[in-house]
């Protein structure tokens, strides 16, 4: 092991700048994390060497190529620096581990989101934080379960820990915060660091299971807490803290799942908040003075406003709630228009007052507008499913009043099944035939079953969502077979004509050097190709590639007549060899018997007369050689080259995005009559340069090579769809726009 990223460099360096014990049940932990973390950390940094030389290879100037030159000489100079830094500070974590719920962790969150700080930020920290956030909510939604028992754990283990300030120096905040602390030494411009960032995330964060796993079983071996399971919803945990646990060191179900729900929310609380202060700072600006202070005003919000939305219809006006609900095209609904509406209705109080609504709330609908409007603007989204969800906007508008949590809590019911309803169509096409697909049938009727049956309780969001996650796990399953199989299929098949090519293009080259008789290249081209083509299928597993070309050169060489005595002495040492080797090789391919025999007769009869006649030393010479073409004058190009070096330039950005697109990831392609269709990249295949996209049911729809795909996106003709959570990427886009909006 690497001793910069291994045990070793920790036993030099376990207790550098901490004057902390560490609890004897960690020890072994941090040392194996440490050693892991380091391991990882080598494999991101050699993915960020080769991506920069990627990107320098395809740059459009001498100017951009050298910036990420030098990119890749900073980093790999400073690289083993930039580890042990990283390994110092996880080293420190698990020394002085930070207390997720202490006070100056809640201050810290609440000044990030201050809208003050946010016009100081500048727009590389800000995509850089941006980044960051969306790495560490992924990883602590993915690995929710192990990081809640590791948590628990480590707050028995180590002393002073409390409740309601539990610690876990292996939360994803703190090893990412280790990382950016780390790479603070590298002389780098933004998008570099964000490719150091997405190779940190996708070599080290994506595999944190692993070492978490190895976490809590080393844990559970000391005797810490063995029984905790942990079944993913809130309440259901079960845990039963050793007999020799510290006093006060006991965490009940409940308390451990509200932590870790509360921590998995920092971040849509934190962009909920900041979003409440941009829309108060725009009231300030307009001089709206607060609703509470106004004498004349009657505020209505709370239970009281929910109670007066539920006599609002759940479907829009006109609209058939049990017919097709994506005909036609998504309407936008003015909810502050309806909301207000309904606020007239009730009428002045008896006192005099009008009534209006509570800031928070008109916030809340301000934002269901918002999130519905870049709902119908997502190009993302499939038109069908677009249509479906935008027939929710007052469902969602009376889940938001009543239950606030749904911006700042990813794992909301409702926010959830929306979600997961964008997720699913997002492979949808305007071609598919809606009444004949299951799927479209389960998302249609998850709505309809909405705007009839909802009547404020979001359990019926929790429900349908927890059916339809069944309903898509079964789905997947049978795609991913389908898939599987095509992927298996393509993969022979490229495999298999990239061999016939190579076989093909290797034998013309030879025969087209030499002066054979038509036996001989009959013999070549219609039996022993054959023979190339299956070693060059299993060269990875019996190496005979080489032997069978081998044999090839072998049979040329003998058939050219030989004057020196020696080489007429290996002439002889050869060809029996040589003929039991073509004869072995073309029974094992099943050539015909009887044209084996005759083929092998007249072999024999042209070897022999090669070795008895030399003259026929004239007539086996290599043909001349062709006559040289005009040499182009240095410094000039010819059209054709300069033809093919502006192609070259021309896509060169666009082959680096298309790099980008990972295994999973969908595209649409849209042809030149106008059609359009969605697919997904199933497949690599390396050997051909060939990428292999299926639909939702795993059957192949297309391929094509990486530069017929970069000349596709440079004409418009291909866009990756974006994946993200729906109702995340709503909310980013809605933070941008009052950014914008506040100069």
């Amino acid at each position: 092991m690497n001793k910069q990223s291994g045990i070793h460099y920790l036993r030099e360096h376990r207790e550098a700048g901490s004057s902390n014990p560490v609890p004897a049940q960690v020890v072994r932990i941090r040392d194996t994390v440490v050693a892991g973390l380091g391991d990882l950390l080598q494999g991101a940094f050699d993915a960020v060497d080769d991506s920069l030389f990627e990107l320098a290879n395809n740059a459009r100037s001498n100017n951009e190529q050298n910036r990420y030159f030098e990119a890749m000489r900073e980093i790999r100079i400073k690289r083993k620096g930039v580890e042990r830094h990283f390994q110092n500070a996880v080293a420190q974590l698990f020394a002085d581990p930070p207390k997720s719920g202490s006070v100056a962790a809640d201050e810290s969150l609440a000044s990030q989101a201050s809208s003050d700080s946010l016009s100081l930020v500048g727009d590389d920290d800000l995509e850089e934080q941006v980044a960051l956030n969306a790495m560490v909510t992924k990883s602590k939604v993915h690995f929710q379960g192990p990081l809640l028992q590791l948590q628990t754990r480590f707050s028995v283990v180590y002393p002073g820990a409390r409740e309601e300030a539990p610690v876990n120096p292996m939360a994803p905040e703190h090893l990412c915060n280790a990382f950016v602390e780390a790479i603070q030494a590298l002389e780098i411009q933004i998008r570099e660091r964000l490719i150091l960032l997405k190779q940190f995330d996708r070599y080290v964060v994506s595999n944190l299971g692993m070492l978490l796993d190895e976490a809590n079983r080393i844990l559970i071996q000391a005797g810490v807490i063995p029984n905790f399971r942990y079944h993913g919803k809130a309440g259901k945990q079960q845990g039963k803290p050793a007999s020799g646990a510290a006093p006060g060191g006991e965490t009940g179900a409940t308390g451990d799942a509200s932590v870790a729900e509360s921590q998995q929310g920092h971040h849509e609380g934190a962009m909920f908040d900041q979003i409440r202060q941009m829309l108060a700072l725009q009231r300030a600006n307009a001089g709206i003075p607060p609703r509470a202070s106004d004498p004349n005003v009657h505020v209505i919000g709370g239970a009281e406003l929910a109670s007066l939305l539920g006599s609002l219809p759940q479907h829009l006006p006109g609209e058939q709630v049990s017919g097709n609900l994506s005909a036609g095209e998504p309407v936008m609904v003015d909810l502050h228009q309806v909301v207000q509406q309904l606020l007239a209705q009730t009428g002045t109080t008896s006192d005099g007052k009008k009534p209006a609504l509570a800031e928070i709330d008109e916030d809340l609908i301000n934002l269901v507008s918002m999130l519905f409007e870049f709902i119908l603007d997502d190009y993302n989204l499939s038109a069908p499913v677009q249509v479906l969800i935008s027939r929710l906007q007052i469902p969602i508008l009376k889940v938001v009043i009543k239950d606030k949590t749904f911006f700042s809590k990813a794992t909301h019911p409702a926010r959830r099944l929306l979600n997961s309803l964008a997720r699913a169509g997002i492979g949808w096409s305007e071609s598919d035939e809606k009444t004949r697909d299951k799927l479209y049938e389960q998302i249609h009727a998850i709505v309809v079953r909405i705007l009839n049956e909802f009547d404020g309780d979001v359990t019926l969001f929790e429900t349908l969502g927890d059916e339809f996650e069944q309903f898509l796990e079964r789905e997947n399953r049978k795609s991913s077979l389908v898939e599987q199989r095509t992927r298996e299929s393509e993969r022979g098949r490229i495999k298999s004509q990239k061999a016939q090519e190579t076989v093909d293009q290797l034998l013309q080259k030879k025969l087209a050097r030499y002066k054979l008789q038509e036996p001989v290249r009959n013999i070549l081209t219609n039996g022993w190709s054959r023979v190339m083509f299956l070693a060059y299928l299993r060269d990875d597993v019996e190496h005979r590639w080489l032997q069978t070309v081998r044999v090839v050169d072998d049979l040329i060489w003998c058939l050219h007549p030989h004057q020196d005595d020696e080489e007429r002495d290996q002439w002889v040492r050869v060809v029996p060899g040589l003929l039991k080797s073509l004869r072995a090789g073309l029974e094992e391919v099943s050539y015909n018997s009887s044209k084996l025999d005759e083929m092998m007769a007249d072999l024999k009869h042209e070897l022999t007369e090669a070795f008895r006649a030399n003259a026929l030393a004239e007539a086996m010479e290599d043909s001349p050689e062709p006559e040289p073409e005009e040499e182009v004058p240095a410094g000039h190009q010819t059209a054709v080259e300069r033809q093919q070096e502006l192609e070259d330039a021309a896509i060169a950005e666009y082959v680096a995005q298309i790099d980008a697109i990972e295994i999973g990831n969908w595209v649409e392609f849209n042809l030149v009559n106008g059609a359009s269709f969605r697919c997904k990249l199933s497949a690599i295949i390396d050997e051909a340069d060939c990428f292999v996209f299926v639909n939702r049911m795993g059957l192949k729809v297309i391929e094509k090579t990486r530069t017929d795909l970069a000349h596709e996106m440079r004409r418009g003709r291909l866009t990756v769809l974006e994946q993200g959570a729906l109702i995340d990427r709503a909310l980013d886009a809605v933070v941008g726009s009052l950014r914008s909006k506040a100069g």
